[in-house]
């Protein structure tokens, strides 16, 4: 079940791709290391893949599904929930920082307590107790208290994820989210890399955020979260 393009299969792209060091499974399924997520694909819908999927599944967690058409639901899992995302991509050159914008610092070992704590706060997807190893965190801080965060997740051919854009909601309004993000897409561009991200297709306020900063969405992709 080839896809014309990485993205129209993400998952399954990362998971034997770029991030196959990160893979459970075989090449009917995989699913990503436990620490770091709960996403998983099948290789096809075909019988065998999904009961490898299936197999895959924790008994006491789930698997999301993310591909470019509804999933059917494998043998011996229930659906959790569906969703619609939008997938975007960037166009064109990085936004430029703005004046007065606050120092953004790396993010690493040490702080992956804070960021479990803003992830579990902010809810920008699912975080596992090793998410912080995706690749570059960067994040803003004042008085010694980590106020938001933005780093990357999903790696293609040429291409990353925009990933884990989290300020606690005390914080918000004070262009954080834009701040981080536009730091992480230079760091991106200037590796060689094209971002990209997800955001849930009914979220407005984000995708207009989004589009202000260049990316534009490339199409709908569709998540399916299951669990025994």
């Amino acid at each position: 079940m080839a896809a014309a393009h990485p993205l129209d299969r993400p998952v399954w792209s990362m998971l034997t791709g770029r991030q196959a060091h990160l893979a459970e499974g075989d090449d009917r399924a995989v699913r990503i290391d436990r620490g770091y997520g709960v996403f998983g694909a099948a290789a096809d819908t075909g019988a065998d893949a999904q009961a490898a999927l299936a197999a895959l599944v924790p008994g006491d967690g789930e698997i999301w599904i993310v591909e470019d058409a509804p999933w059917p639901v494998p043998p011996g899992t229930r659906e959790v929930k569906r969703a619609i995302l939008a997938q975007m991509v960037a166009e064109g050159a990085p936004p430029e920082p703005r004046a007065g914008e606050p120092a953004i610092i790396r993010l690493g070992e040490t702080d992956a307590a804070e960021m479990a704590a803003l992830a579990d706060h902010a809810k920008p997807g699912p975080w596992g107790p090793k998410t912080h190893r995706y690749g570059p965190f960067f994040g803003i801080r004042e008085n010694d208290r980590l106020l938001a965060m933005a780093g990357q997740r999903i790696l293609v051919n040429g291409m990353a994820e925009v990933s884990g854009v989290s300020t606690w909601e005390d914080c918000r309004g004070r262009g954080y989210a834009r701040t981080l993000i536009g730091h992480v897409m230079r760091e991106m561009i200037a590796r060689g890399e094209r971002p990209f991200l997800h955001s849930y297709a009914d979220n407005a306020g984000a995708i207009a955020l989004y589009e202000s900063l260049g990316f534009r969405i490339r199409r709908e992709v569709h998540v399916l979260v299951i669990a025994k």
